[in-house]
C-alpha cells in the first residue's frame, strides 16, 4: 500500500509539472508565430532592418572619421614640435582607420612655410589641393627613411630598380615622356604611378619649358597664374595630340538627261585638315578623301601629299580676350620640269607664280574639351608673280561652305618620342 501510495503521488506530482510547463509553451509559440508573420511582411520589417543597419554603419564611420582626424591633427602638432617619430606613429594609426583621411579634414599650414599659409579644405580650388598633395608627398618621402628615394619596389627584385637612378635621370627619361611634341597627357598619367613619379610629374622646370616652346616671348611672365601647370592648362592654346577636322556637304545640281525626264542631285562632301606643331609648322589639307585614309598620314611634318599646305602660325590675344590664331600656307617649293626645246615648241611657258593662302581663326572650346573648336575669321589667296613681283589678293567671303573645325584627338601621334623636351 505504502508504495501504491507513492507512485500515486509521483504522477500527481509530474502532471502538476505538465500543466505548469503548459503556459511557457504557450508563451513561445505566439512569440514565433508572430515573429513568422512580420518575417512574412518584408514591406515593414525589412525596410526598418536596412534602415537600422544603414544609420548604424553611418554611424561607425563617422566615429572613425572622428578618431581618424583626431589622431591625424595629433600627428601635425607633433611633427610640428620636432617629434618625427611620434608623428609618424600617429599617422599610421589615422590611415589605418581612414586611408584618406589627409583629403577629408580641414588643417590649417603654419605660415612660416615655404609653400605658404592657408587653410586647407575640399571646397577649395583644384590647383590648390594639388598643390597640398605635393608638399604632402615630398614630406612623406623625406620621413619615411634619412635617405629619402622616389620610390620603391613593392617586391624584392634582383635587378635594378628603377629608384636606384639619379633624379637627374629620371627627369630626363620624363623629358622624352613628353617629348617634342608636349605630350603632357601622358605625363599625367606617368604620375599616377606612385608618390615619387606624381612629385617628378610636377617638377616646374618641364612644365616652365613646356609653356615657352607654345607661347615663346609672351610667357616671360607668370601672372596671373599660380604656377607654369596651371598657365598650359588654362591658357588659351592649339593642340597638337590630335587634328582639327572640318566637313562641308552640299547639294549640287546635275545635268539633265537626254529624254529630259530627270535631273540628277549630287551630294558633294568633302574634308579640311589642320595639323599643328609646337615649334610653329602647320600642315593643311583639303581634300574628298575620308579621315581614316588621311589623318595617319599626317603623322609627320613631311607628309608624301601633292595637295599639301605647308605654313607657320601664330597666336595672338586680342583686347577683346579672345585668343586667335592666323596662318600662311603654301605649297612646298618643286623643281619646275624642263620645257624641251625644240624648233616645233612655240608655246610660250606660264608666268611663274606663287600661290598663299591667309588663314584666320578664332579658338574656342566646346562642351567639357579645352580648345577644340576654331571658327574661320579670314580666308584669303595671295598670288605673287616672281617676273614682275607683283601680288594679287583674293578675299573669300565666309559663309556656309566654311564650317568650322573640331579637334580629334589622335593616338598614333604622341606614340613615338623622336627628341626630348
Amino acid at each position: 500500500m505504502a508504495e501504491e501510495n507513492s507512485n500515486i503521488e509521483g504522477m500527481l506530482e509530474e502532471d502538476e509539472d505538465d500543466s505548469s510547463d503548459e503556459p511557457n509553451i504557450q508563451l513561445e509559440l505566439t512569440a514565433f508565430r508572430a515573429q513568422w508573420m512580420s518575417e512574412l511582411k518584408p514591406s515593414s520589417g525589412a525596410s526598418d532592418r536596412l534602415a537600422r543597419a544603414k544609420g548604424v554603419r553611418r554611424t561607425q564611420e563617422i566615429a572613425r572619421e572622428e578618431k581618424a582626424t583626431e589622431l591625424f591633427l595629433r600627428a601635425v602638432q607633433e611633427e610640428q614640435n620636432g617629434a618625427v617619430y611620434e608623428a609618424i606613429k600617429f599617422y599610421r594609426l589615422a590611415m589605418q582607420l581612414v586611408p584618406d583621411i589627409e583629403f577629408k579634414i580641414n588643417y590649417s599650414r603654419p605660415a612660416d612655410t615655404d609653400r605658404g599659409g592657408g587653410n586647407f579644405s575640399e571646397d577649395s580650388y583644384a590647383d590648390c589641393e594639388i598643390e597640398d598633395l605635393l608638399a604632402y608627398f615630398e614630406q612623406q618621402i623625406a620621413l619615411e627613411s634619412a635617405f629619402p628615394k622616389i620610390c620603391t619596389p613593392e617586391l624584392e627584385m634582383t635587378q635594378m630598380h628603377i629608384s636606384a637612378l639619379p633624379r637627374e635621370i629620371l627627369m630626363y627619361i620624363f623629358r622624352w615622356v613628353v617629348s617634342s611634341d608636349l605630350d603632357m597627357r601622358t605625363l599625367e598619367q606617368l604620375s599616377l604611378v606612385c608618390r615619387g613619379f606624381y612629385i617628378c610629374a610636377r617638377d616646374p622646370e618641364i612644365w616652365r619649358s613646356a609653356c615657352l616652346r607654345v607661347w615663346g616671348r609672351n610667357c616671360t611672365k607668370l601672372v596671373p597664374f599660380k604656377s607654369w601647370r596651371e598657365m598650359f592648362l588654362l591658357r588659351p592654346r592649339v593642340r597638337f595630340d590630335g587634328i582639327y577636322i572640318s566637313k562641308t556637304s552640299y547639294i549640287r545640281q546635275g545635268e539633265e538627261s537626254l529624254d529630259g525626264f530627270y535631273r540628277a542631285w549630287h551630294h558633294v562632301a568633302y574634308f579640311r585638315y589642320l595639323r599643328f606643331f609646337p615649334d610653329g609648322h602647320v600642315l593643311m589639307l583639303t581634300t574628298p578623301e575620308d579621315p581614316l585614309s588621311v589623318v595617319p598620314r599626317l603623322r609627320t611634318r613631311n607628309p608624301r601629299m601633292d595637295s599639301v599646305l605647308f605654313g607657320h602660325y601664330r597666336l595672338l590675344q586680342e583686347t577683346d580676350n579672345q585668343t586667335k590664331v592666323f596662318a600662311v600656307c603654301k605649297k612646298k617649293e618643286e623643281k619646275a620640269a624642263e620645257i624641251p626645246r625644240n624648233r616645233f615648241y612655240r608655246r610660250s611657258p606660264a608666268p611663274e607664280a606663287e600661290h598663299s593662302f591667309h588663314v584666320g581663326l578664332r579658338l574656342s572650346s566646346r562642351g567639357q574639351q579645352s580648345f577644340s573648336k576654331l571658327v574661320w575669321i579670314h580666308h584669303s589667296c595671295h598670288i605673287t608673280y616672281k617676273l614682275t613681283g607683283e601680288t594679287v589678293i583674293t578675299t573669300f567671303d565666309l559663309d556656309k561652305m566654311y564650317s568650322p573645325f573640331f579637334f580629334a584627338r589622335v593616338k598614333s601621334y604622341t606614340a613615338f618620342s623622336e627628341q626630348p623636351l
